[in-house]
C-alpha cells in the first residue's frame, strides 16, 4: 500500500464520464458510496474547526506559525506510516508537538512575538527534512506521498470521522472557555497581562488548538494546502467585517462551502481535493478584496458628493 494512504481498492477513473450536469442527480450520486459520505462528514467537521480557530490565528498574526504547524504534519504522517500505524496519529502528534515547542521556546526568550518567527522557521526546516528522511526509509510504494502533501478523500474511514469529530468538539469547547481572554490578549497583550490575563498560558493553549486544527485539516487538503481551510476563510471574513461573532460565522460558512463544493468537484475530476478547495477559497478571498475596495470607493464618492 502506498505510504500514508488507506484507500479503498476502487478507483474513480470514470467519475468524470458520469457527470450528467443535472445538479440534483450529480449531488445525489455523491452519497452512493460510503467513503464519499465519510469524506463529506469529515470535511464538515474540519471546515468548522479550521474556520473558527483560523479566525483567531489571523487576528493574532500567527499565520506563519500556523503554516509551520501544518507543514510538520507531513513528517508526522510519514513517520507514522513508517512504523506501521495510521497517518492520522502522526498528524496529531507532530502538529501538537510543534505547537508546544514553538510556544515554549518563543516565550522562554522573552516576548512571544519577538522570537516566534525565528523559532518557527527553524522548526519547520528541520521537521520537513525529517519527513523526507522518513519517506526515503520507507521501502514500499511512494506514490502516496502526494496524498500526504496535497490531500485525498478516498481513504477516510468511519472511525477517522469519529476521531475528528471528538477532537473538534473538545478543541472548540476549550476555545469557547478561553475565547474572551484570548481575544483580549490577541489585540493588546501588554494591557491584557496588566489586567491579570495569563497571556503565556493562553497563547500556549491556543497554539495547541491550532495544532489540532492543522492536523484535522491535513486529512482533507494534505499538509501543504492546510491554509486553504485554516487561513483563507478567516482572512476573507475579516475583509468583510471586523465584528468577531459575525466574522467567525462568515468564516464557517465559507469553509463549509469551499469544502463541500471542492469534494463534489474532486469526485468528478482526476485532480486532488486540495487543489479544488484551495482554488475555491482563493477565489472567495479575491472576491472579498474586490468587494471591500468597491465599498471603500463608493463611500468616498458619496462623501465627496455630500
Amino acid at each position: 500500500m502506498p505510504i500514508g494512504t488507506e484507500e479503498p481498492t476502487m478507483v474513480l477513473t470514470d467519475a468524470g464520464a458520469g457527470l450528467s450536469w443535472n445538479v440534483v442527480d450529480d449531488v445525489r450520486r455523491l452519497f452512493q458510496f460510503g467513503f464519499m459520505v465519510n469524506a463529506l462528514q469529515a470535511g464538515t467537521v474540519v471546515a468548522v474547526m479550521a474556520a473558527v480557530i483560523g479566525w483567531y490565528m489571523v487576528v493574532r498574526r500567527q499565520s506563519f506559525a500556523g503554516h509551520t504547524i501544518a507543514v510538520v504534519g507531513f513528517p508526522g504522517a510519514a513517520g507514522a506510516t513508517l512504523i506501521g500505524v495510521s497517518a492520522l496519529y502522526g498528524y496529531f502528534a507532530f502538529c501538537v508537538a510543534a505547537a508546544v515547542l514553538i510556544s515554549t521556546v518563543a516565550h522562554s526568550r522573552g516576548r512571544a512575538f519577538s522570537q516566534e518567527n525565528a523559532v518557527t522557521g527553524t522548526v519547520q526546516t528541520f521537521l520537513l527534512a525529517l519527513g523526507f528522511l522518513f519517506v526515503s526509509l520507507y521501502r514500499g510504494n511512494l506514490n502516496g506521498i502526494n496524498s500526504l502533501l496535497f490531500g485525498n478523500f478516498l481513504g477516510i474511514t468511519t472511525s477517522q470521522v469519529l476521531t475528528l469529530f471528538l477532537v473538534a468538539l473538545g478543541a472548540l469547547g476549550v476555545l469557547g472557555v478561553i475565547s474572551r481572554p484570548l481575544l483580549f490578549a490577541s489585540i493588546d497583550p501588554d494591557v491584557a497581562s496588566a489586567r491579570g490575563v495569563p497571556v503565556r498560558a493562553v497563547s500556549l493553549v491556543f497554539l495547541v488548538l491550532l495544532g489540532l486544527a492543522a492536523a484535522e485539516a491535513s486529512q482533507i487538503t494534505g499538509a501543504l494546502l492546510v491554509f486553504a481551510l485554516l487561513v483563507m476563510p478567516a482572512a476573507t471574513a475579516q475583509r468583510l467585517t471586523a465584528r468577531p461573532v459575525l466574522g467567525g460565522a462568515i468564516a464557517v460558512v465559507l469553509g463549509l462551502a469551499v469544502t463541500w463544493i471542492g469534494l463534489g468537484v474532486a469526485y468528478y475530476s482526476p485532480y486532488p481535493i486540495g487543489f479544488w478547495v484551495t482554488t475555491l477559497a482563493f477565489a472567495a478571498y479575491v472576491a472579498a478584496v474586490l468587494w471591500a475596495r468597491l465599498g471603500a470607493r463608493t463611500s468616498r464618492a458619496v462623501g465627496a458628493a455630500a
